[in-house]
């Protein structure tokens, strides 16, 4: 099975936009995990519903509201290309960050069931015995929800090779800078002939998923086989 130079530039294109989607989102997905999980605030039910409404509203609404804030004349994109060149509107980097936002949900779901399935009380005796809190979580927590976090960046990277609503809404479909995998293969279905160009990138698609997801369970199962021989 041969790809033509224009499927084997989606398929690249849509590794990229993935691999820095699932990293960019890494941070602050761990972050709002453990708010969520271990805050207790006022407004802590608003923000529960902020990060899971890309869930919720049509890929295509979440497309719009990232092309009018973060688009040339948003108000955010209009600053971020004056001051800093940044362009994410018709930008690979638009499609990222689309794919960002849409697995984030995702990410911090499954990061946050791991920090409540950790045992309070390691901690709290890694604490009687002077460790700081940055030190419990670097030792004792992290390496608990590790198995977590990698289900989560698995989760988040799926959900962004798959992505197509938010991201043809908010950088459109051009070939060799936002055409990642799902656009190909729509731009396929409407064209005589096409079936077999489509046909090829969805195998090609499932390949990557399956990959994927046996790299996250062989990562998760020796993480945890980690945790269980510190035990």
């Amino acid at each position: 099975m041969e790809l033509t130079p224009d499927e084997w530039n989606a398929v690249r294109l849509s590794i990229k936009v993935a691999v820095w989607a699932m990293l960019g989102s890494l941070p602050l997905g761990l972050l709002t995990a453990l708010i969520l999980a271990r805050g207790n605030f006022w407004g802590k039910s608003l923000l529960n519903g902020i990060v899971h409404l890309p869930l919720i509203l049509p890929p295509v609404v979440t497309g719009y509201l990232l092309l009018l804030s973060f688009g040339r004349r948003g108000p955010v994109g209009a600053f971020l290309a004056e001051h800093f060149g940044i362009v994410f509107s018709f930008r690979w980097t638009g499609a990222a960050l689309a794919c960002a936002i849409m697995g984030f949900p995702l990410m911090v779901r499954a990061i946050r069931l791991s920090i409540e399935a950790v045992d309070r009380r390691l901690e709290a005796a890694a604490g009687t015995l002077g460790a700081g809190p940055a030190w419990v979580f670097a030792t004792i927590t992290l390496p608990l929800i590790l198995p977590g976090i990698i289900a989560g960046m698995i989760l988040s990277f799926g959900k962004a090779m798959g992505e197509f609503g938010a991201t043809i809404t908010f950088v459109s479909n051009i070939p060799g800078e936002t055409q990642t995998l799902p656009s190909a293969i729509y731009t396929f279905t409407q064209i005589p002939g096409g079936d077999a160009g489509a046909l090829r990138l969805t195998l090609i698609s499932v390949a990557i998923s399956m990959a994927a997801l046996m790299a996250s369970e062989a990562l998760a199962q020796r993480a945890s086989r980690r945790i269980e021989g510190r035990a």
